[in-house]
Formats: C-alpha cells, structure tokens, sequence
C-alpha cells in the first residue's frame, strides 16, 4: 500500500469519527425542542431544566467532538491539495452555511446561559437546533454527491453550483444522515440520563430509528445499484445489521449496545462511502477521464511522510485524552441533577 491510498483510508476514519461523534451531538441539539417542549414537559420550569439536562449531556465533549473535522479538512488540503482546491472552491456555498451554522450553535451553547429571560433562552435554543439541523441536511447532501459524481471539467474546477448538488440523490442522502443522527442523539440522550427523559428519548429512538432504517437502506442500495462494489455491498449489510441490531437493544433498555449499534452504522455508511468512491476521490459526472484519483490528487510522498511520522505520534495522544473526557463525565443526569436557574423573566417591548 502506498502513501497515498494509506491517507485516503486515514482520512475514511476521521470523517468516521467525526460523524460518530458529532453525529449524536447533532442529534441532541435537533431533540432540544422535542424534549425539551411542551409535549413533555410539565411547565416552563420543567422544560428549562428538560433543556440543561439535554445540555449538559454534551457539554464536556461537543467542542472536542469538532476537532475531528478540523482534522480532516487539514489532512484533506495536506495528502490531497488538488482535491481540497476543488472540493472547497467548488462546494464554497454549502461549505460556508455549515461553518455559520456550526458558529451560531456553538454560540448558543456559551451564551444561553447568560441572561434569565425566557425570549433569549429560546432564541439560543432555536439557534442550536438550526444550528444542528442544517449542518446534519448538508453533510449528507454533499458526501453523497461526492461519491455519485459532480460535473468537473478538464481542468478539475467543479462547474455547478448549490442546486446541482440539491439532487434527489443529494437530498436522500440530507435526510438518511437527519435520521441516523437523531437516532444516534436520542440513544445518547438515553444512556447519559435516568428518569422520565431516559424512557421518552428510547421511544423517539424507536421511532425515528425505523424512518432512518427504510430511508438508508433506500439510499444505500441505490448507490450500491450503481456505483456499488462487492466490498460496499458487505459494509451495506453490516451497516443495515447493526441499525436493527441497535434499536432492538434499544428497546431492551439496553441503551449502551444500542448506541454501539448506531456507532456501527454510522461507521459503515462511512466505510461505504469511501469504499465505493476508490479509487477516486471526487469523480466527475461530466467525462470519467477527468476524474480526480487518489494519484493525481496526492501530495508528494515526503509531505505524506512527515505526515504520517506526526499522526503516529499525536493521534494515541488525542484519542487517550478524549477517551479520559468520555470517562470521567460516565455518569448520568436527570433533572434532579440542575439546581435551580434564576426565575425565567418575560420581558415584552
């Protein structure tokens, strides 16, 4: 195996863990409103505290969970520069709403705590809904029209724009990526708190769980149709056994196989993305001969040295300590757990 097909793989994993990982933050910040809103909580003062808890399950980790993109796109513009310079000046548009959409979330985070009233708590909370959302729709949309194909011309410059990539395709590819992670959010949400809130996100669980399972089975058979491999197909499979795999657990209570089961998706979607898109890294629609590969996208073998000398250094560093950050926050929550806010004021203008 060469350089360049060892960081071709290197980066399948980054991106796995970072849909992993971010995936069911994304899932909790769409769930924000669900469980945290009228339908089950008692009264304001109930669904404030609904909200910290669902909170306070990512807190100590969703900022640690964004490096890992951060990682990959460095990667992607170190191993591959000519895939980076067509990627990211190609999908600019797409790419700039996700980076607004993750800045207004992340600012929901720091900033709804800091005034009582009941209208800035709720803005921030629409903004770390949105701000899940959005990024979770996009994501999907433009990982699957990378592995199906865009129109690239000879000189590799991408020559659509937003709506050539809003495809049925795409947007299939939006939702499936909706789904499993709101699927994956609720199954966390269920594993880090107890009480009514555990029972409640089991049931979301179930529920969206089998939405998500029609819509990536639907999805991955027709990439697997198309453009699929021998290899795709078993990671298709795999993928399809842990989904069921993980909501029968689920529904056992047995939320930590259960969240082992979505992880397992999650990462076959993944491996089934990258699997099919070898040895290419951004096919063209246009003419097939234009396609970007792994060979004429790479680096060159010294800066794919240097890079592989640092990863074997720093990555055991990384993953040690962020597996220490999972371990020491182990426990769960309930509502028991929040102390009590500052009344919630109302202020009309």
């Amino acid at each position: 195996m060469d350089l360049a097909t060892f960081w071709f793989i290197i980066l399948g994993v980054l991106w796995t863990g970072y849909l992993v990982l971010e995936g069911f933050d994304f899932g909790v910040g769409m769930l924000l409103p669900v469980l945290g809103g009228k339908r089950y909580a008692s009264d304001a003062v109930d669904a404030e505290k609904r909200r910290r808890v669902l909170l306070n399950t990512i807190g100590p980790v969703w900022d640690g969970n964004e490096v890992w993109v951060l990682t990959a796109g460095g990667a992607t513009f170190a191993a591959f520069p000519h895939w980076y310079a067509t990627l990211f000046s190609g999908f600019y548009l797409p790419l700039l709403l996700i980076l607004v959409a993750l800045i207004v979330r992340n600012l929901g985070f720091e900033y709804r705590h800091k005034r009582s009233e009941a209208r800035w708590k709720a803005r921030w909370d629409q903004a770390i809904f949105w701000g899940s959302l959005v990024p979770a729709l996009l994501w999907g949309v433009a990982l699957t029209n990378i592995v199906r194909g865009v129109p690239i011309n000879a000189a590799k410059e991408y020559t659509g724009n937003l709506f050539t990539l809003l495809n049925p395709a795409g947007l299939l590819g939006g939702l499936v990526f909706v789904a499993l992670f709101l699927t994956h959010g609720a199954i966390f949400v269920a594993l880090k708190t107890d009480g009514k809130i555990r029972l409640e996100a089991r049931q979301i669980a179930e529920r969206v769980g089998v939405v998500a399972a029609v819509l990536a089975v639907a999805l991955l058979l027709w990439i697997g149709v198309t453009d699929g491999k021998l290899a795709s197909w078993v990671t298709t499979v795999v993928a399809a056994v842990a989904l069921l795999g993980g909501l029968a657990a689920n529904r056992g209570g047995r939320e930590g196989w259960a969240f082992i089961g979505t992880a397992v998706t999650i990462a076959m979607a993944v491996a089934t993305y990258f699997l099919v898109l070898f040895p290419d890294v951004m096919p063209s629609s246009t003419n097939p001969a234009w396609n970007l590969t792994i060979a004429n996208a790479s680096s060159t073998d010294y800066t794919l040295k240097v890079m592989t000398i640092v990863a074997l250094v720093f990555t055991p560093i990384v993953l040690l300590y962020q597996g220490w950050t999972y371990w020491v926050f182990r426990k769960r929550l309930t509502v028991k757990h929040i102390p009590e806010d500052a009344p919630l004021e109302t202020v009309s203008h």
